[in-house]
This record gives C-alpha cells, structure tokens and sequence, in this order.
C-alpha cells in the first residue's frame, strides 16, 4: 500500500456509468474510510430523445453531482461529447491530470470490451493515464501543472453491462465484491439519473433500468457465492502493483475465481 493514501477514483466515460457499475465497492470503501471522487469523460449530451444538447448536459451534470453528494464524492467533469471520445493526446491529457489532482491510491473504469466504443475508448485512455500520471515530463493542459502521481495507482476494470461481451456471451471475472449491504445504496445512487429513464428505454429497450443493474448483480452474485456481486479485473501489466489491495482492505467481502480453485 502507498503510504496513507486513501484515495479512490473512479472514471466512466457517461455521468451515470461509475453509479451503474462500480458504486457499490465505492460505498463499501467510503465506509472504511477511503475518499471518493467520480469522473465523467463526457457530458453526456446524447442522452435525450427530447432535450436539447445543451438541456440534457445541464441536466446529467446536476443528476451526477446529486448521485456524487450521496457518498460525499468530489465530482470531476471533462467536458467531452457523447460519441465523440476519441484516444488522442487531448483527452489522455485530461484524464492524466485529472488522476493527478485526485492522486488515487485505486482507480476503477470500464472493460476494455464492452457494448459501445465511448466505453473501451474510456477504458484504454484510463489505462494510459495511470501509467503517465507519474512521469515528470508528460505535461498536461494545466498551466500550472498538477504534480505527478508518486506511483501508478492500482486499476480495476469493472464488467460490461449486463455482465456479457459484444456478442451476447456472460464475462467472468476475476474478483468478485459482495454488495450485498450496498445494493440498497447503489440503487439510491443511479435513481439520481431520472433523464436516463426514457432513454434508456428508447435506445436500449431498458424500461426499468435499475432492475437491470439489480439483475446484473444478481448474476454475479450466483456465480461469486454472494446475493449481489459487482465484478472486476485487476491490471497487472508491467509496472502497475502486483497485489490485490481490495482483498486488503475488504476481506471476506472479495473473493477471487482462484479462491475456489
């Protein structure tokens, strides 16, 4: 473990994406103590059949600020467009300061396979900006520079949605996390998105999409031994820490696919 550090970022490529998918770890880990912060790459903007641009970014900005007050998270906007993520050197720039300013000890963010681009595009832009964060002389938009990171962070990547890949198949995964007791507070979280109702349903076919996050954690609570489970895949490429810092600081609440053999 780094120190003290007890500082967690978790980055989704839309406002309501960490609250889908990643919220109940960020509630279990709030509760031991550990500082959350919640970015969104986009704005969210293409998330209306009946508002305007303009309309629909002012609205998922107040609804993911609400969702964010709810675990007394700092919330971090960057401000791109729906659609329209692209892995270039302007957002890496973004991200990296962004991870910079948080200084986290663990960062959580898509897979890098997953139902819609904005999302894997999120997932490879987190995972360069980690490994950039701490070195000196990648600079970013800031003027005046956030310092860099003193290591890489651990990273996470949480499952697709609905747990299943672009062809429709169920994603194991590596470690699984009892929400069991956050599922309530989770829910709470993602009905903060109310705009995402009618969308959801018009786009996705979703008509009630917090049973559909409840179901996803169901599933994965089947296969992991829990009544609900978030998945996730830790990254161990070259250079990122090695240890599972979740099974440290959650115990028997995390159980990794070796623990059964």
């Amino acid at each position: 473990m780094q120190g003290e550090n007890k500082r967690v970022l978790a980055i989704g490529a839309h406002p309501d994406d960490v609250e889908f998918m990643c919220s109940g770890i960020l509630f279990l880990l709030a509760q031991k103590g550990y500082e959350i912060s919640i970015c969104a790459v986009s704005n969210g903007d293409c998330g209306s059949m009946t508002e305007t641009q303009e309309n629909i970014t002012r609205i998922r900005g107040e609804e993911a600020l609400e969702a964010a007050q709810l675990l007394n998270a700092s919330f971090y906007p960057l401000g791109e467009l729906d659609l329209r993520i692209f892995f270039n050197d302007s957002t890496l720039m973004k991200i990296t300061e962004c991870i910079r300013k948080v200084t986290p000890l663990i960062v959580f963010t898509h897979a890098h396979e997953d139902y819609m681009a904005d999302h894997e595009i999120t997932s490879r832009l987190v995972r360069a900006a980690c490994f950039a964060a701490p070195i000196p002389n990648y600079f970013t938009h800031s003027v005046l520079h956030e310092p860099r990171t003193p290591a890489i962070p651990y990273l996470y990547y949480w499952s697709p949605l609905e747990g299943k890949n672009i062809y429709g198949d169920f994603v194991d995964q590596r470690i699984y996390v009892d929400i069991t007791g956050a599922i309530d507070f989770k829910t709470r979280m993602l009905a903060c998105h109310k705009s995402q109702r009618d969308w959801l349903m018009q786009q996705h076919h979703m008509d009630k999409y917090i049973d559909t996050m409840r179901i996803t954690a169901r599933r994965y609570g089947e296969v992991s031994g829990f009544d609900f489970a978030e998945g996730y895949t830790q990254h161990l490429g070259n250079a990122y820490p090695q240890d599972n810092i979740l099974k440290k600081v959650l115990a028997d609440l995390v159980r990794e696919r070796d623990d059964d053999g």
